[in-house]
C-alpha cells in the first residue's frame, strides 16, 4: 500500500513547478501503478498550451474556473469544480484559468517527475526520460 500526504509533498522532490504552476506528483513512475497521480495548481489569469503527444493526461477539477480549448477544432469547454477531461486523442490544447485552479491529475504511462514541458508542449516519450 502506498500513502502520501499531499501536505508533506509539497516543497519536495516531488513538486514541479513552471511559469504560472506547480504540480505535487504523488503517485510516479517508481511506484509501478501503470499510472502517475498529480494535484496540479494553476494559478488565475494564466494560459497554458499543451500537446501530450507521448502520453495521455485526465483532469478533474476540484476548484477553479477555466476553460479548455481543443486548438484541432476551436471548441471551447468550461471548467468548473466537478468537471472532467481526458486527453484521448493526445489534443493539443490552451487551458485559460480565470481563477486559481486546482486539479487532480492522471498520466499514462506514469511520469517520472524529472519531466520538463518541451517547446512544443510535450513531455519527453518515456523511453527517453527513463534514459535520462
Amino acid at each position: 500500500m502506498i500513502v502520501r500526504d499531499l501536505n508533506e509533498a509539497m516543497g519536495t522532490e516531488r513538486e514541479a513547478a513552471a511559469e504560472r504552476w506547480r504540480s505535487v506528483r504523488l503517485l510516479l513512475a517508481d511506484d509501478k501503478m501503470g499510472f502517475s497521480f498529480h494535484i496540479t495548481i494553476i494559478e488565475a489569469g494564466s494560459e497554458h498550451t499543451f500537446h501530450y503527444k507521448n502520453h495521455f493526461e485526465s483532469v478533474y477539477c476540484i476548484s477553479g474556473e477555466g476553460s479548455i480549448e481543443d486548438l484541432a477544432t476551436g471548441e471551447v469547454h468550461q471548467i468548473r469544480p466537478g468537471v472532467m477531461y481526458a486527453l484521448n486523442l493526445h489534443d493539443k490544447h490552451t487551458l485559460r484559468c480565470k481563477t486559481e485552479c486546482v486539479f487532480a491529475c492522471t498520466f499514462n504511462p506514469p511520469v517520472t517527475g524529472r519531466e520538463v514541458h518541451r517547446e512544443d508542449g510535450s513531455y519527453a516519450p518515456a523511453e527517453e526520460e527513463s534514459a535520462a
